[in-house]
């Protein structure tokens, strides 16, 4: 039975209302998911709430703290972003931000990840919050590259540490690559690849294991590179480029199986079974319940043969002394007729004991004078 087709966000119902303001530069698709349960969103006056609620922007009224939506144009930059900015559209201490640097005109942009306030380097600004919130996923393993300056000189076992990974509050951190490039004085300078930005993550790794990172700068992000781009200047993407990151967010969304080779199994057997009667001995197959009871009889049938073969009259095994002949113990073995009987309280050398001997073989018992 044949699965049926999927159908788009975008299809003849109407597009998901968080796509819609995604798309519309907003914010990105998991921000505007809140905005929409947080009760912001209207449509035709109405409060929605649901995520699921499909809209047509052509014939209804979609509004966000009451401004209705207009469509944009998708614009995307390029940024060196210099040190002493974030990497946020507000700040309550009033510090720089980094979207600040680029003119808006109107549109809302917002940066793509994350480069802290001492980092810079490359940073992707735009208002296309569907391809922000995919390069930013770590689903999609987008690869990073950083230059960075660290105090001292890690040794190849501290580097293989940091590659192997890190155990952290927020989970195991790690690096995909090092590669040392010089050194100079009592630092040294490293290239490093993450496919996942965590906050201060670089940072941290390196002070983890005694080396703190004196200087960062990102030098490429995913197929982008910085190149000879002056800190603090941008530059809009060229259209290619733009493609070359959705084919790479659609490419590693989508990975490809990895197929396990199967195990060779053994040929099967083709010859004649062989029937019970044709099996040796003590190979023929019984039906269980008859099997066991079969084997329980026959074990205590031998059971009892062997214990009525090892005893003889009087309850002693048999052995192959003969008489006269001493045993283990240094004692004359004494010579008995069949089925006799041994006398009463006589010991090994035939005389019956008496006196304090007696009492003291049977302290119980108290022998009487008459």
């Amino acid at each position: 039975m044949s699965n049926p087709p999927k159908t788009d966000d975008s299809s003849a119902e109407g597009t998901r209302i968080q796509k819609l303001l995604a798309a519309a530069g907003i914010d990105s698709r998991r921000k505007c998911e809140e905005y929409v349960t947080a009760g912001r969103v209207t449509v035709d006056g109405e409060v929605v709430t649901d995520l699921g609620r499909r809209v047509d922007p052509s014939s209804q009224d979609v509004r966000l703290d009451g401004e209705r939506l207009r469509p944009q144009k998708k614009r995307h930059y390029l940024l060196n972003k210099p040190t002493g900015y974030l990497c946020t559209n507000y700040d309550q201490s009033g510090r720089r931000l980094a979207v600040d640097l680029i003119p808006s005109a109107g549109t809302r942009l917002f940066s793509v990840g994350r480069l802290d306030e001492g980092s810079q380097g490359l940073l992707i600004v735009t208002n296309d919050g569907e391809l922000a919130e995919k390069l930013a996923h770590p689903r999609y393993q987008v690869p990073r590259v950083y230059k960075i300056q660290v105090a001292g000189v890690p040794t190849a076992q501290t580097l293989a540490e940091l590659r192997k990974g890190i155990h952290f509050t927020e989970g195991k951190f790690g690096l995909k690559r090092t590669k040392r490039l010089k050194t100079h004085g009592q630092s040294t300078f490293l290239e490093v690849e993450l496919t996942r930005g965590q906050n201060r993550e670089i940072r941290r790794l390196f002070s983890r294991v005694g080396h703190k990172v004196m200087w960062l700068q990102r030098v490429s992000f995913g197929p982008l590179k910085l190149g000879d781009l002056a800190v603090g200047q941008y530059r809009p993407l060229r259209s290619e480029e733009v493609r070359q990151l959705q084919e790479f967010v659609r490419k590693s969304g989508k990975p490809e199986s990895v197929q396990r080779p199967k195990k060779a199994r053994p040929p099967a057997k083709t010859g004649p079974r062989t029937s019970d009667a044709a099996r040796p001995a003590g190979r023929r197959i019984l039906d269980v319940s008859e099997g066991t009871r079969s084997s329980t009889r026959a074990s205590n049938e031998h059971s009892t043969d062997r214990g009525s073969a090892d005893k003889q009259p009087g309850g002693h095994k048999p052995t192959d002394r003969k008489p006269g002949e001493r045993n283990f113990t240094g004692e004359k073995r004494t010579a008995h007729k069949p089925g006799g009987r041994k006398p009463s309280g006589q010991g090994s050398t035939g005389r019956k004991p008496s006196g304090a001997n007696a009492h003291a073989k049977h302290p119980g018992k108290v022998r009487k004078r008459r």
